[in-house]
């Protein structure tokens, strides 16, 4: 089964779940891959977060359920996962913009947000350049945080380390301390099924770092993006990899971590190397 249907069973999954605890982890199964590369794949090709997605789905049937009905509002909250009937009311106003009790008169606006569906469009645009590399397992060391399953919640996260980190001289400690490949500033997302998600400002070195921790990159083999701009340039790369790229490659995701090398992490003119751990598809 190719990957783009997959990830249309995937939906399937998640339109029979909408009144059910929706797994994440199931999405990656069906998916074949991890749960965190599910969403950064779904994000990117749908142009909305998962949970952003799965919160209008559920809202949009809530307000049918509350059209011209004798529905309770506590009842189609709880339909709908929320316990709390001020969550539910908060969700109802984002997405539609009124409160859940205005639905119940006539002629009253909401919004619809059908299911999407995936399908691939070929973009004859423009070139990308990338080689593959299989590399043996290899140990880094630096400072982390820890991620959340809805990736979203990340986003300032992220940022917010790489300014610490070159603000207390963490960045500077770091690159005195490299001296193994790759040779570079390592921004590196743990995001597998087995260990708690963690996201890593390092470098790649055989050294001892006083305060820093440590941890082992497994052998995996990569496709690795060159690229150079700001840091925005990163996030653009990273989908025309996954949207133009990993569609027709014959390669999927691997269970291993994204890593994003900063040759030079100068944030208004990087040059930098996107790796993303691939494996080959089964025929």
């Amino acid at each position: 089964m190719e990957w783009i249907d997959r990830f249309n069973e995937a939906i399937n999954y998640i339109e029979e779940n909408l009144t059910d605890k929706i797994d994440y982890e199931v999405l990656g199964k069906i998916a074949c891959c991890s749960s965190y590369h599910f969403q950064r794949m779904f994000t990117y090709m749908a142009g909305i977060t998962l949970s952003e997605y799965i919160r209008r789905r559920k809202m949009s049937l809530a307000a049918v359920d509350l059209q011209g009905g004798d529905a309770k509002i506590i009842d189609v909250a709880v339909k709908y996962g929320y316990n709390s009937p001020t969550a539910f009311n908060r969700a109802f106003r984002t997405v539609h913009g009124i409160a859940p009790s205005a639905v119940k008169s006539e002629g009253v606006s909401v919004k619809s947000f059908p299911p999407v569906t995936f399908k691939i469009t070929v973009k004859g645009a423009e070139e990308m350049n990338y080689r593959i590399e299989t590399k043996e397992a290899f140990r880094i060391v630096g400072v982390s945080a820890p991620l959340q399953e809805e990736i979203e919640n990340n986003f300032m996260v992220v940022p917010q380390m790489w300014q610490n980190a070159a603000a207390d001289g963490t960045i500077e400690k770091l690159a005195g301390m490299m001296d193994t490949p790759p040779m570079g500033l390592l921004g590196v997302s743990v995001c597998n099924n087995e260990e708690q998600w963690k996201y890593f400002i390092a470098v790649s070195t055989s050294k001892e770092g006083e305060n820093f921790e440590e941890y082992i990159v497994p052998s995996a083999t990569w496709a690795v993006f060159p690229g150079k701009g700001t840091n925005q340039s990163v996030q653009e790369l990273e989908q025309r990899i996954i949207m133009e790229w990993l569609p027709t490659s014959g390669y999927e995701y691997a269970n291993a971590p994204d890593i994003e090398v900063y040759i030079n992490p100068d944030p208004q003119n990087a040059e930098y190397e996107v790796w993303i751990p691939v494996t080959k598809k089964q025929e």
